[in-house]
C-alpha cells in the first residue's frame, strides 16, 4: 500500500495552499492536511498532528508547516518515512523579527488583520511574474481563519526552537525544496538543511517565491512525486 502523505500548511494558510498537490498525489495514496490552528507552541502543534496523523507518513509542511514538521520529527521520529520541507528554517526566530509580533498581534486582534496581511505579510510571497491572484487566495485564506490563529501561530513561530540537530539525525528519504526567488526563507536556509541531511534532495523551483506549490504546482508535484517514488 501507498505511503499516506500529510501535509503542514504555513501561517493564515490553509488545504488550497496544496490544492494542486493534493488532487495529483490524492490519485495515488491518501493524503491528509493538518489543520495547525488550534495551538500556540510547535510542540503543541506537532502533538496534535501526531494525535490525528496514520502510524507512518511522508511529511511535507511548508514555512511554519516545515517548522512544525521538524517538531513532529523530533516527537516521534520513527513515525516519519520521509520528510519534504519547503521554503521553511530550521533556526530559532531572530529577534528583530521576534519584536514584529507584539504589535502584529495587537493590530489583528484589533480588527486589522487583512492590513497586516496586506502590508506585513503579503508583499513578500510571490515571486515577479507570479499570478496576483494568489495573494487574493492568501489573504481569503487568511481571514477565513481569522485574528485569534493569527495570534498563536504568531507566538509559536517567535518561540519555535532550533532544529538543526533534529534534521541531523534524520537519515530517511528527504526532500529540501524552495522557490528560486523566495524572500522569507531564503537559500542559505535551504542549503544548511541540505547540508544537515545530505541524504536529501535539494530542488530550486525556477519562477516561484515562498509560495512554489501555488506558483509553479506542476514543477513542485513533480518534485513531490520524485521524492515518493517507492514509497
Amino acid at each position: 500500500m501507498a505511503l499516506p502523505v500529510l501535509f503542514l500548511p504555513g501561517m493564515m494558510c490553509d488545504a488550497r495552499l496544496f490544492a494542486p498537490q493534493i488532487a495529483a498525489l490524492s490519485q495515488e495514496r491518501a493524503v491528509q492536511v493538518a489543520a495547525l490552528t488550534g495551538q500556540d507552541s510547535t510542540a503543541a502543534m506537532a502533538a496534535e498532528v501526531l494525535a490525528h496523523a496514520p502510524p507512518q507518513f511522508a511529511l511535507a509542511g511548508l514555512s511554519m508547516g516545515g517548522i512544525v514538521a521538524m517538531e513532529v520529527l523530533a516527537q516521534a521520529p520513527d513515525r516519519v518515512a520521509r520528510l519534504a520541507l519547503l521554503d521553511t528554517n530550521p533556526l530559532a526566530e531572530v529577534p528583530q523579527v521576534q519584536e514584529r509580533r507584539a504589535p502584529q498581534i495587537a493590530r489583528a486582534l484589533s480588527g486589522a488583520l487583512a492590513q497586516v496581511m496586506r502590508e506585513d505579510m503579503m508583499p513578500r510571497y510571490l515571486a515577479p511574474g507570479s499570478d496576483p491572484a494568489l495573494l487574493d487566495l492568501c489573504l481569503e485564506m487568511a481571514l477565513d481563519l481569522g485574528p485569534a490563529v493569527f495570534a498563536r501561530q504568531s507566538l509559536a513561530l517567535r518561540d519555535r526552537p532550533d532544529r538543526q540537530a533534529v534534521l541531523a539525525g534524520h537519515g530517511g528519504p528527504a526532500l529540501v525544496l524552495m522557490g528560486e526567488g523566495d524572500r522569507l526563507c531564503p537559500r542559505d536556509r535551504h542549503d544548511l538543511m541540505h547540508a544537515l541531511m545530505p541524504q536529501s534532495r535539494l530542488a530550486v523551483i525556477a519562477g516561484a517565491g515562498h509560495l512554489p506549490t501555488l506558483e509553479q504546482p506542476e514543477a513542485v508535484t513533480a518534485e513531490l512525486r520524485r521524492w515518493l517514488a517507492d514509497g
